[in-house]
């Protein structure tokens, strides 16, 4: 049974990118250098030994992409600036040919019809603040402060809404706890320390957005997923539990409660970030929406060795298990936690290993995954959650963090030789389900 027919009439339809992952032009109109162009220098960090500087070459191509977004009906478009791009040292001067490509890429969309949701930072930190300490240092969240407030007051009523950040609990563990993402740091302490200055980061920057007025709405996203524990053995449930705390609790509870988790806390013992007095006020402030990244869930094992997820629904090329219900759990767990503005999925997808044969990139299996987790977002809907848009990840085929070019997310194919694009079925499949959605809201 098929639940895809209860989105509200004025849901929103989109698909997702981000700067570094599709944008190239590494060093070209004054942009400064990101954390993950140093990160990037190092060939043994990246699965492909490949790097940004030409991605997708999306700031030479912006407009064909955007013919593309519009040649599949869709409503919105979630992207993220490169703040090195328009502020190459992360202080000081502001670059104004970094800015002239965003102002470019708002019109096209907005000749389209297409609404812009902006994010201000997707990872990649311009490398001057990082020589001067990174998200480790306090003073940076005071400069992406400054940051948030120039785009705000520039781009503030042109945009349908702005997030601060992109899956801070990435930038932290990923980036700063075991060295897989930039700037390469691996060091428990300086993760925790990091996720508190990224959440304080928010929290200024919310005020500072605020203070010009903005029609914009104003809010984060993070990455998030339900903690199932393998058995129902109290070292399972314990770890179940305290991994939910470790991750979702972690940056939800700040932001709507005012404070850590305590079972976190405890956790982390003398690892425990240090808090100046203040800080849990600035950061827990309304937002207008929240934006929920969901790719899978947390299987929890404590057996050794562990206990694997079943897989039953498969798993992605990233090898992630497929679990579209973990979005329905997800969404509703929050909802009964949490008091909670509207919420946006702003990003879900698969990693697929397409290829084109006859022509075609006949991608049944990301089609399948999107059904499923449509169908899982829908049954949240109707008990009661307020989800006002889908983000599909993504666009385009681009480049996957340290696994390089080696995982296409993309509903269009990207040939990185010659730059090609082209619709994969599951580009036509989404055109035509979301024709349909719309067809429905006209009849409504």
């Amino acid at each position: 049974m098929t639940h895809t027919s209860h989105f509200p009439a004025d849901f929103q339809w989109g698909v997702a990118t981000s700067a570094f992952q599709i944008e190239g032009a590494a060093h070209e109109d004054g942009k400064g250098s990101s954390i993950w162009d140093r990160f990037c220098e190092n060939p043994n960090n990246i699965k492909d030994q490949s790097n940004g500087l030409i991605a997708c070459d999306h700031y030479h191509r912006y407009q064909e992409d955007v013919d593309l977004m519009a040649s599949l009906k869709l409503d919105t478009y979630r992207f993220s600036m490169a703040w090195p791009r328009v502020q190459a040292l992360g202080k000081g001067a502001w670059n104004e040919a970094g800015f002239d490509f965003y102002d470019r890429l708002l019109d096209a969309l907005a000749k389209k019809n297409i609404a812009a949701h902006l994010t201000l930072y997707h990872w990649d930190l311009p490398q001057a603040l990082q020589d001067a300490g990174g998200w480790l240092s306090r003073d940076t969240t005071y400069r992406f402060a400054d940051y948030a407030q120039e785009v705000a007051r520039r781009f503030g009523n042109r945009v349908a809404s702005i997030a601060t950040h992109n899956e801070p609990w990435c930038t932290a563990n990923l980036g700063h706890g075991n060295a897989q993402f930039a700037p390469g740091i691996a060091d428990e302490k300086s993760a925790i320390q990091v996720s508190h200055h990224l959440l304080l980061s928010h929290g200024l920057a919310m005020s500072a957005m605020r203070a010009e007025h903005v029609n914009a709405d104003l809010g984060i996203v993070l990455n998030q997923w339900t903690a199932d524990a393998a058995t129902a053995s109290d070292a399972d449930r314990a770890m179940a539990e305290l991994e939910y705390a470790r991750s979702v609790q972690w940056f939800m509870d700040p932001i709507f409660k005012g404070r850590y988790p305590e079972l976190a806390l405890r956790a982390h013992g003398d690892k425990a970030p240090i808090v100046h007095a203040g800080d849990m006020e600035v950061i827990h402030q309304a937002i207008d929406f929240l934006g929920v990244n969901y790719y899978f869930r947390a299987w929890c094992s404590a057996a050794n060795p562990p206990i694997p997820a079943p897989a039953l629904q498969g798993v992605t090329d990233m090898g992630w298990e497929i679990y579209p219900q973990g979005l329905t759990e997800l969404l509703i767990a929050l909802q009964a936690e949490y008091k909670l503005p509207p919420i946006y999925i702003t990003e879900n997808g698969m990693a697929a290993a397409d290829q084109i044969v006859d022509g075609k990139v006949a991608d049944t299996a990301r089609i399948e995954y999107v059904r499923k987790h449509l169908d899982a977002l829908s049954q949240a809907i109707d008990a009661g959650v307020d989800v006002r848009g889908y983000f599909l990840w993504s666009l385009l085929d681009n480049f996957e963090w340290n696994s390089g070019y080696s995982k296409r997310f993309g509903i269009v194919h990207v040939d990185y030789a010659t730059q090609t694009r082209q619709l994969k079925d599951s580009a036509i499949w989404y055109r035509d389900f979301v024709t349909q959605q719309r067809a429905k809201r006209a009849r409504a």
